[in-house]
This record gives C-alpha cells, structure tokens and sequence, in this order.
C-alpha cells in the first residue's frame, strides 16, 4: 500500500496539515474549560467543529484530523457518558471531517483529495492534567495497549484515511501503539512526540531513541514533533532526520505555556511571533509535512501553503 502523503509531495514537495481546533472553537465562542476539551463540542455544537474543519480546507490544509484527540472511553465516561453515546460521537468526529471534506470539493478544485487523519490523543490527555506534557504515567505498555485498542478499533472503522497519534509524551506509548498497530494491519499512522526541548520527549527521554523505536514498522508513515515550542523545532528534525527512515512532520504551537488546571495558555518570553517564517527552516531541514498546533488558525495554515509553495 502506497504511503497516502506520497502523491502530495510527488506533486508540490511537501504536505499541509490543518491548525488548531481548539483555538477556533473557542473564538466562536465555545467553552472549552473542562475536561473533555474540544471533545465535548462533539454533543454541543458539532456542526461548529464542521465549519473548523471546512474553513481549514478552504485555508490550504492537504490534511484535517478529527476532533477525537480528547475523546476516549475513560474520559467519556467519567463524563456520564455511556459506552454507545461515546462510539457515537468517536463516529460522528469522523462523519463531521468527511462532510467538511465534501463541502469544500464542492467550491474548490484540489488536485489532491484532501486527507482525513483520525486523531488519537496519548493516555495523558483522558485524565486532563497534563500529564502529555510530562509522560509520567507510572503505566504499563500493556496498561497502555488496553487503554487505546478500543478506540483505535473504533477510529479505524469509520474508514479515515489514516490514524494520527498525537502529543505523545514518551517512549512506552509509542511503542504500545506500534504494538497495537499490527492488530489493525491496513492502516497507515504518524506518531508526534511532545518534546520538552532541543533533544528530549517531555518524559526526558531522547528523541533519537523514540524515533528509531518505530523505524521497522511499515504502519508508521511519519514521525515527529507537535504541541512542541516552535524554537525547539529545528534541532528535532535534525535528529529524527537522522534517528529516522520515516517521513518528517512538524506541527508545533506558538511558544505559549499551557495551564492544565484553568485549560488555557499563558503567555511565555518564548511566545512565538515568528511562526510561519520558521517554517521555511523547517522544511530544509527535512520536515515535509508541516502544519500547527494550538493557537494557530486557518490563517496561519493558508500562509503556510504559499510560503511552501
């Protein structure tokens, strides 16, 4: 099976990713201070999460992932939810992604069908923590197989394109996703890593070591670093460029610092004017897929396809 991001860079050299859905919900004025996140708009509102994604598409974005980073069965129901109304509204993030799709062929030409990535969030994101920030887990790679089969089981059959495991803190969940990979063996899958700095996963753990971990799986298309201050960005491609045999993808925030305890973003002496700039570093240094984290907006996605281009 040919690797769904190859036609893309056969064609202009490099992939888009879409922005922040987060960021945009909330400036249509979604609440987001809870601990289902962006994954309660999936009941709320979804037709707003619809328009994020279309709005994404019409931007310039090669790829949209779904509004599933938040939504697992733990957190779910935790919530009150019951298992059924949890794979529903896994479905729905799916079924929501395909319609933007659909809408947006509809009004632009794409030499490319557009991708649908369906997000899975690390095991830190169902306890809202921050504990993807941190990998301190104290788990097991078989507590952490468990945790995501189901929903990966889920995500798979809506028929995505691919699967995005994103925000990764550490070792031990990469490789209990590669594991479980292999129980699902049509699919194609990235995997970012958070990264606390230059070099290391934000579990302390080097980055080299990660990437080269999930070299011998065929499954993994990608690799690379998302949710990650954009100064880091350009020393971590240079080692997963090197540690990897993988495609390169980046989509980092804006420098901010997250407040897990009120779920907003603080400002940071490190905040981040100079994003799409960046980028052009990026993608010499070997990051062929690019696109953004929190904060960033079908603005700065529309941007990025011109610079790149």
């Amino acid at each position: 099976m040919e690797n769904v991001f190859y036609p893309f860079i056969r064609e202009k050299g490099f992939v888009v990713l879409d922005g922040a859905m987060a960021t945009e919900l909330e400036s249509r004025g979604a609440d987001l201070n809870h601990a289902l996140w962006s994954a309660k708009i999936l009941k709320e509102d979804p037709k707003l999460i619809q328009s994020v994604h279309f709005d994404y598409l019409m931007a310039g974005a090669d790829v949209i992932t779904t509004a599933s980073y938040q939504a697992s069965f733990d957190g779910f129901i935790k919530q009150g939810y019951t298992e059924k109304e949890a794979i529903d509204l896994m479905n729905l993030s799916a079924v929501l992604a395909f319609e933007a799709r659909e809408d947006a062929i509809k009004l632009k030409n794409f030499t490319q069908k557009p991708l649908v990535a369906a997000s899975v969030g690390p095991y830190g994101a169902s306890l809202a923590d921050g504990s993807e920030y941190r990998g301190n887990y104290g788990v097991s790679i078989e507590d952490l197989k468990t945790f995501h089969r189901y929903r990966l089981k889920i995500l798979v059959e809506t028929g995505a394109d691919l699967i995005a495991c994103e925000t990764i803190p550490c070792i031990d969940e990469a490789i209990a996703l590669k594991e479980l990979f292999l129980e699902f063996p049509t699919i194609q899958a990235w995997i970012s890593f958070s990264c606390k700095d230059e070099i290391h996963l934000s579990s302390g753990e080097l980055l080299s070591d990660a990437v080269e971990f999930l070299n011998e799986s065929p499954q993994i298309i990608a690799v690379g670093i998302n949710c990650t201050p954009p100064q880091f960005i350009e020393s971590l491609i240079n080692i997963a460029a090197i540690a990897s045999s993988k495609l390169i993808l980046v989509y980092p925030n804006k420098g901010e610092i997250y407040d897990p305890i009120n779920k907003c973003w603080l400002s940071s002496n490190h905040q981040h004017s100079r994003f799409i700039d960046d980028a052009k570093k990026w993608f010499t240094a070997g990051a062929k897929i690019i696109g953004g984290c929190c904060r960033t907006t079908p603005e700065d996605i529309q941007t990025l396809q011109s610079l790149l281009k």
